[in-house]
């Protein structure tokens, strides 16, 4: 399943380009920041399996107005690094895989 273009971002890692793009409203865990931001990382020419990264941060349009920091183009591309490493194959059919990057992520509840 390909990511939704609107709103998505292309960036260019080692020489491959890729699509990512963050939900614009939270889940209802993110709203209540029981749960950290995600968000879908694909192959911008051949998108095959997704990735899905939890930081370890809330989202920014939570309900309580807890502060999280932007997610930068850096920090994606060291985590599509990271989960190239960690054995994803974007080009590949298949489930998404998750990198959990949520170490340190403080709940409200």
């Amino acid at each position: 399943m390909a990511l939704v273009k609107k709103r998505s971002r292309l960036i260019t890692v080692d020489g491959t380009t890729y699509r990512w793009r963050l939900r614009g409203r939270p889940t209802y865990d993110q709203g209540l920041v029981w749960s950290p931001l995600t968000y879908a990382v694909e192959h911008a020419g051949t998108p095959g399996t997704p990735l899905v990264v939890t930081t370890n941060q809330p989202h920014p349009s939570n309900w309580f107005g807890t502060h999280g920091n932007p997610i930068l183009p850096g920090q994606v591309a060291d985590s599509i690094r990271t989960a190239l490493t960690d054995g994803w194959t974007p080009e590949s059919p298949g489930s998404p895989f998750h990198l959990d990057q949520s170490a340190g992520f403080v709940s409200s509840h």
